[in-house]
């Protein structure tokens, strides 16, 4: 059983066809099939089963796979770690963000860091979504992800770094703009803008509406806070959000931010497959960002 055995096995598991294993990795299917064929003497168990179109792991090889494919990331990563060492350089941290992250969440953060340690290569890897960054840190597509707090994931560990307190966003000509707070059985009639299909954030705010007998109707969906909150400014709805470092009517502004005090807040902060597997920069540049954005320099 070899390293480049497990990679082909994981390849074919993800692309169900060995024809497309073997144009990608520019070989025949017959050297695939060859290490498929190498990894079943050894184990003794059948890896993969024919399908009507391509092939799929058996029992066997979907333990086999799951098993392969993370030592394999981490294996990368660890090589990755030992070029930068090579050759001389600070090191790689990979980020997973959402569409609003880096510009409200991070940016005094980033450029803190920079100048500390201008031979650090940032990537930022861009993902739509929270669960779609969780994804990025348990696959080993990024070091550190900035999300919205949700349910355990197995495989990531993740941290509260900050509440975000909800708000209703609405166009200072509505009648709602001049109340000081708002409670969530007066949302009921609101023109509601809709926040993403199963985020993590619409999740938790219908959660805790339905546990004021509140159950909002839509026609407006988005598919990020500050399309919200652009809406709402536009007048063509009301947006309920989570209040955002940054976010405030401003001198001439067109939109209110009305508190919702009895909604719990919203929790932000970053995700990681260990703490304590990261390195030393990549700590340093979560601890960053916290103390940046809270203050606590």
């Amino acid at each position: 059983m070899t390293l480049d055995d497990l990679r082909v096995f994981v390849a074919v598991c993800e692309a169900r066809n060995l024809s497309a294993v073997a144009r990608s990795m520019s070989c025949s299917q017959s050297a695939v099939s060859q290490h498929v064929r190498r990894l079943e003497r050894e184990t003794g168990l059948t890896l993969l089963e024919r399908r009507p179109r391509g092939v799929a792991p058996t029992r066997a090889g979907e333990i086999l796979r799951r098993a392969a494919a993370e030592g394999i990331a981490g294996l990368d990563d660890a090589l990755r770690r030992l070029d930068d060492l090579r050759r001389g350089v600070g090191g790689t941290i990979r980020i997973a963000t959402g569409a609003t992250t880096v510009r409200h969440f991070m940016a005094a953060g980033v450029t803190t860091f920079r100048a500390r340690h201008p031979e650090v290569n940032l990537q930022f890897v861009t993902a739509s979504s929270s669960r779609r960054c969780l994804e990025a840190v348990r696959t080993h597509e990024a070091d550190l992800a900035w999300v919205t707090i949700g349910p355990p994931l197995d495989g990531v560990e993740q941290r509260s770094s900050c509440d975000l307190p909800w708000v209703l966003a609405v166009h200072v000509a509505d009648p709602l703009s001049h109340r000081q707070t708002i409670t969530p059985a007066e949302l009921a009639g609101i023109r509601h803008i809709e926040l993403p299909e199963h985020s993590t954030s619409r999740v938790h705010l219908e959660t805790h509406l339905e546990r004021h007998g509140v159950r909002l109707t839509s026609t407006t969906s988005v598919a990020d806070w500050d399309t919200a909150l652009l809406l709402a400014e536009l007048g063509l709805g009301h947006a309920i959000l989570p209040a955002l470092p940054g976010w405030g009517p401003g001198p001439g502004g067109i939109v209110r931010l009305v508190p919702i005090p009895a909604l719990p807040p919203l929790g932000a902060g970053w995700a990681a497959r260990q703490w304590d597997a990261l390195s030393p920069l990549a700590l340093e540049f979560a601890d960053t960002v916290v103390a940046e954005l809270t203050g606590e320099r």
